[in-house]
């Protein structure tokens, strides 16, 4: 194996044999019904609507793209899928590459496969290739190149969608290298555009990038090896000149970020089983996940309600803060990155679900009037460190607490099959006839044994019904 981060991770995954144990298998099962799932809904956001529109008049081809009966040219229909299942910022997260790895890596090797007339099986090994680059990458990079403002779902997400495209197209070790140094060309997102759509927009160019990386380094087009580490690599370039000083001081490993990049044990822990997924609860911003969990379980226990309480205070790290940076939300988009709304409407309903993310529902007076009870206390300490603790003040002073260190839907708490399909089903049901969607879930269970994934992307290339 090399030394070089660039060819170590070419080299793994050109080599690497379709060998994985049966509980990776099912856990990358999983994420595709749940990234199928949050894609439907999330097919009629503007944003999507948007992105396209402007890609169809790019080429026709035989890919889908959600939501449009018209088939697109293989980089467009990833760019449509990725935008589309990152909407509602309801796709999950994976925590060493601090990114929503899913949303890019699947619509990547979807429309590829469709191009290539490739089997599901093999989409699967795909997605647990791809997983591991952009995990091994990211732990390479972070906690400091998504705490410091980039958006590692586009940065990041270009990388391993490449990587699984890469493994897809059978790329050997020179051209695998090539596809992952070219992806960092296409690299680019800052969290600067939270709460608008440019964000979702990210996760599809970054689904489209992973493509054509690829895709030009199988015809050949060649590239430097020194873009991932180095002096004008991602290390320094996307974390900043002081990268040595971090790496050199960093203390606390967090979920694999130890700053350097691993070019010997490539695949080793295997990252799927050893961090797996955050599959959301809430569709928003996940940082603000665990505080919900602990307010909701407090609110079920103890039977109080809105009009009961005098005070929230939510003590957690500082960069779960900083993401959630609209304090009085303005439309559905800002409101996802916003503690006082998720935290308000939690309380006065007991839930928080999609129907709580259209422009009449972020205006409500009852929830916009409980914004001055929540106090969030931001701790300067990474996030594995620094759980998440709730407090609620009631009206007769009894004060109610809890602590949380990872949210439901985690490695330490993860959902059911069962959980995923309820999921798949409150997201779907309401946009396709009741015919299609058994015909989608019937294809989903059977994705791995497809030789043609055109019978599951098939119930993607439709209009949606718009739900009343």
């Amino acid at each position: 194996m090399h030394n070089n981060p660039v060819q170590s991770y070419g080299c793994w995954l050109a080599k690497t044999p379709d060998h994985w144990p049966e509980a990776a298998r099912h856990s990358a099962w999983r994420e595709l019904i749940d990234q199928i799932g949050v894609t439907i809904p999330g097919a009629l956001e503007p944003a999507t609507r948007i992105a396209a529109r402007v890609v169809s008049n790019w080429g026709e081809g035989a890919c889908a793209a959600a939501g449009q009966s018209g088939r697109l040219a293989a980089p467009w229909a990833a760019l449509v899928n990725g935008t589309a299942g990152h909407a509602l910022d309801f796709d999950d997260n994976f925590d060493p590459s601090k990114s929503h790895a899913s949303t890019v890596i699947y619509p990547a090797i979807l429309a590829l496969a469709e191009q290539e007339n490739i089997g599901g099986a093999s989409c699967i090994d795909a997605y647990i290739c791809g997983l591991q680059i952009i995990g091994k990458v990211g732990q390479g990079v972070n906690p400091y190149h998504r705490d410091r403002g980039w958006h590692a779902t586009a940065t990041l997400g270009a990388v391993g969608a490449a990587a699984a495209c890469a493994r897809l197209l059978g790329l050997d070790e020179e051209r695998a290298g090539f596809a992952l140094s070219l992806s960092t060309s296409m690299a680019a997102g800052f969290m600067s555009q939270f709460g608008t759509m440019a964000k979702p927009l990210h996760a599809g160019l970054a689904a489209k990038a992973g493509i054509m990386a690829a895709c030009f380094a199988r015809e050949g087009l060649s590239a430097g090896m020194e873009t991932l580490a180095g002096k004008t690599g991602m290390n320094h370039l996307m974390v900043g000149p002081d990268y040595e000083h971090l790496r050199d001081t960093l203390t606390n490993a967090d979920h694999g970020h130890t700053m350097r990049f691993d070019t010997h044990a490539v695949g080793d822990p295997l990252l799927i089983l050893e961090h797996a997924f955050r599959v959301k609860r809430f569709p928003n911003c996940g940082a603000s996940h665990r505080a919900l969990d602990g307010l909701l379980m407090l609110r079920a226990e103890h039977g109080f309600g809105a009009d009961d309480v005098a005070r929230i205070d939510v003590t957690l790290p500082q960069v779960h803060v900083n993401n959630l940076m609209y304090h009085d939300p303005q439309d559905p988009l800002q409101a996802k990155f916003s503690f006082e709304y998720a935290l308000a409407t939690a309380l006065r309903y007991g839930d928080f679900h999609l129907g709580d993310f259209t422009q009449n529902a972020v205006m409500r007076p009852e929830v916009r009037a409980l914004y001055p009870l929540v106090h969030l206390h931001g701790i300067d300490a990474l996030e594995g460190a620094c759980p998440t603790e709730v407090k609620i003040t009631l009206n007769d002073d009894c004060v109610l607490e809890t602590v949380r260190t990872m949210p439901l839907g985690s490695k330490t708490a993860p959902f059911s099959d069962e959980q995923y399909w309820a999921k798949f089903d409150r997201c779907a049901a309401s946009y396709m006839s009741d015919r299609d969607l058994q015909g989608l879930k019937t294809s989903l269970v059977n994705f791995s044994a497809l030789q043609d994934i055109k019978e599951m992307t098939t119930y993607l290339a439709q209009r949606f019904t718009e739900p009343s």
